[in-house]
């Protein structure tokens, strides 16, 4: 089968080759993937900002049809539609991964592949609504938006919610999350365009990213501030998301693309009663609750663009460049 290889770093160093075809084992299933979709985790190993060994197929997001199962596999058949579970490691909802969780792609052998080998647990039935492209475009930054938005932050109907960097696909499937609970959503972006694209996704307003977007939230809240900050960006808004928050409010992060560091005046956090929570990824479970919220809502994950599946490399270069709103899907041809 075709796969993209990691050989070394550098766009130039993924490799488009054949790979041998993965056998399920027991409790395994085979899904022969329809799309798949990039993620910047795939983008840190070909930037040698995570390891990599060479022969790793990257990848963490896909969808596709169940072609083969292992001994001991019930609730899954050949033929069924599914989606992959980006988690591994951690089947039920807690305050933090186990030991031993892992997201799918490096060093397991991720979705980026014709075909791909998980446990029989990690595959959940596809919604029927949504396109194949849609469907790839779903997991990892949905899950991270639900476990961030639902079971952490607790957002509830009625409050208002700013989320800072709204081109990201986690930024953007967190908006439709919070709107579908009955939230008020604020968000910020340095580009006219990705602003006007998150008004229409729901967001009530958008400010300047590069602006004092937290005097510009309270303002837009009698000066009182929001309830909630969904931090998508990292060090160098964390600050001003800080500042946002009305007295006793919540920010959640999952987020250090821009900056791993953020300083904090302590007597400011403790007299605000803040909370601060942490957050990565989520659960099977919460993959579940997940799939399942957005089909009761009836919401569809932001695609940006569609590529070959031989074209990903383009497809790394507009992600590389940050142009992106929402998720790049590469498609694959049955029988490539």
């Amino acid at each position: 089968m075709k796969a993209w290889v990691f050989e070394r770093t550098g766009l130039e160093g993924l490799a488009w080759t054949d790979v041998p075809l993965p056998e399920p084992g027991p409790g395994e299933v085979r899904v022969r993937l329809r799309a798949s979709a990039l993620n910047h985790r795939d983008l840190y190993f070909l930037e040698g900002r995570s390891k990599a060994a060479p022969g790793a197929i990257l990848g963490s997001d896909g969808a596709g049809v169940v072609e083969a199962i292992g001994d001991g596999v019930t609730g899954v058949r050949v033929g069924d539609e599914v989606l992959i579970v980006p988690s591994l490691g951690w089947p039920a909802k807690s305050d933090a991964p186990p030991e031993g969780f892992r997201i799918l792609g490096v060093p397991d052998p991720g979705t980026l592949a014709e075909a791909i080998v998980v446990p029989a647990e990690g595959v959940v039935p596809k919604p029927p609504y949504l396109s194949w492209e849609e469907a790839a475009a779903l997991p990892l930054s949905s899950l991270t938006a639900y476990r961030a938005v639902v079971t952490r932050a607790a957002v509830r109907a009625g409050e208002t919610v700013l989320i800072p960097g709204i081109g990201g696909a986690v930024a953007q499937s967190a908006l439709l999350i919070a709107r579908a609970l009955g939230a008020r959503v604020f968000a910020t972006s340095r580009s006219p365009e990705k602003a006007e694209r998150a008004r229409a996704l729901g967001a009530e307003r958008v400010f300047d990213t590069a602006g004092d977007f937290a005097e510009a939230a309270r303002a837009a809240t009698g000066g009182r501030g929001v309830d909630v900050v969904v931090e998508t960006v990292g060090g160098v808004t964390f600050g001003t998301s800080l500042r946002a928050l009305r007295r006793g409010g919540r920010l959640v992060t999952f987020a250090a693309g821009y900056g791993g560091t953020a300083e904090i005046d302590i007597r400011s956090f403790f007299y605000g009663q803040y909370t601060l929570l942490g957050t990565t990824m989520g659960s099977t479970e919460e993959f579940r609750e997940m799939v399942t919220f957005f089909a009761v809502h009836g919401l569809r994950p932001v695609v940006d663009r569609v590529y070959p599946a031989e074209a990903a490399r383009e497809a790394f270069e507009r992600l590389l460049r940050s142009e992106q709103f929402g998720k790049i899907v590469l498609r694959w041809t049955e029988g490539l």
